[in-house]
C-alpha cells in the first residue's frame, strides 16, 4: 500500500539564501503517528506550511495520497487539516458556526451530524452555542482541532497543539489523537513536549536546521541509542575519580557524591559486578546504587548537540 503522504527532496530557500528546508524526504503511512522533534528554527512549521500549501517549495515533489500538493493542489488540500500553532478564532462567533464554515471552505455539503460528532468527540458540543471569546485558552485549541477535522481529512497536522495548555488537557489531547487514529486518519504532530512524542507516536522524526537527522520506529530507537546507566551513590564526595577506576566510563556527577557507568545491556557482560568490587578495593563507601535508562529526550538532545557540533 503507498504511503498517504510522500515528500521527496524537498527544499525551501529564500532570497537572502538561507535553506529552511535541506532536501528533506519523508514516508508516512495510513493511520500513523508520527512526531516531528526539532529545536525552535529547525524548519518544522516551514515543513508544514510547504505540505499544507502555505508556503511554495523551491524544489523537490510532495503528495498527499497520490495527489501532488502542486499539480493537484485542490485534491491534495482538501485531504489536509492543519491545526496551527496560533489561536487565531473570530471571538464573537459562536463554535458550531465556526467548525461549520470551516466545513463550507472546502466545497463540502452541509452535514450537521458530522460537525456534532467532532464536537462531542473534542468535549465541545455543551459549548456548541458559545461565543469563542468565552471558552478557555485549552478549548479554543479543542475548536482549532475541530475546525481542522471539520472537511474529514485523511492526514492531520498538530503544530505545538498542546503549547501553554495544562497536563490534565495535554493528556486529553493524546486520547483525541488515538481515537483519529482509531479512523484511520493520519496524524504528524511536531511537539516541544518529548514525553508527548513517548506517549503517542509511532514513530520518531528528528529535524535540525531543515534536515531530517533520522526517522525511526520509537521502540526500536529507544532500544538502538538509549543508553543504560549505573549509579553509585558515595559515602565520601570525591574531588576527582581514582585513579583505580581509571578503567572505567566513568564521570562523577552530583558534585562528586555519584560515580555514574554507562553500559551496554545487549553485552554478554556488563561489567557491573567488577566496577562495584573494584569500587570497594578503592576504599569508597556505597551510599545507594540504582540504574537509569536514557529516555527520548535524551536521544534528542544527543542528536541535535551532535548535528550543531558537525557543522561549527
Amino acid at each position: 500500500m503507498p504511503p498517504i503522504l510522500s515528500i521527496t527532496n524537498l527544499r525551501k530557500s529564500y532570497a537572502d539564501g538561507f535553506e529552511a528546508l535541506k532536501d528533506v524526504s519523508l514516508e508516512i503511512e495510513e493511520g500513523e503517528i508520527i512526531a516531528l522533534l526539532g529545536p525552535n528554527g529547525a524548519g518544522k512549521t516551514t515543513l508544514i506550511s510547504t505540505v499544507c500549501g502555505i508556503t511554495m517549495p523551491t524544489s523537490g515533489t510532495v503528495t498527499v495520497a497520490g495527489h501532488d500538493i502542486l499539480a493537484d493542489y485542490r485534491a491534495a488540500r482538501s485531504l489536509i487539516g492543519l491545526v496551527p500553532q496560533e489561536i487565531n478564532l473570530e471571538p464573537f462567533e459562536k463554535v458550531i458556526n465556526t467548525v461549520r464554515f470551516s466545513r463550507g471552505l472546502f466545497g463540502k455539503p452541509r452535514k450537521d451530524g458530522v460537525v456534532e460528532d467532532i464536537l462531542k468527540r473534542l468535549s465541545l458540543w455543551d459549548k456548541k452555542d458559545n461565543q469563542i471569546r468565552e471558552l478557555s485558552g485549552g478549548m479554543k485549541r479543542r475548536v482549532l482541532i475541530a475546525k481542522a477535522l471539520a472537511h474529514e481529512p485523511r492526514v492531520l497536522f498538530l503544530d505545538e497543539p498542546t503549547a501553554g495548555v495544562d497536563v490534565e488537557l495535554r493528556k486529553d489531547m493524546w486520547a483525541i489523537v488515538e481515537q483519529l487514529r482509531a479512523d484511520g486518519v493520519t496524524t504528524i504532530l511536531t511537539t516541544h513536549y518529548i514525553e508527548e512524542a513517548e506517549a503517542i507516536a509511532d514513530r520518531i522524526g528528528v529535524i535540525s536546521k531543515g534536515e531530517i537527522l533520522l526517522v525511526e520506529d520509537k521502540d526500536k530507537l529507544m532500544a538502538r541509542m538509549g543508553k543504560k546507566q549505573l549509579e553509585v551513590q558515595l559515602s565520601t564526595q570525591l574531588s576527582e575519580i581514582p585513579g583505580a577506576l581509571s578503567g572505567y566510563d566513568l564521570t562523577l556527577g552530583n558534585d562528586g557524591w555519584t560515580l555514574i557507568y554507562a553500559y551496554d545491556t545487549k553485552r554478554e557482560r556488563t561489567g557491573i559486578t567488577k566496577l562495584l568490587g573494584d569500587v570497594a578495593e578503592a576504599g569508597l563507601q556505597l551510599r545507594d546504587v540504582e540504574t537509569r535508562q536514557s529516555s527520548l529526550e535524551d536521544i534528542f538532545v544527543d542528536l541535535v548537540r551532535a548535528d550543531t557540533k558537525e557543522m561549527s
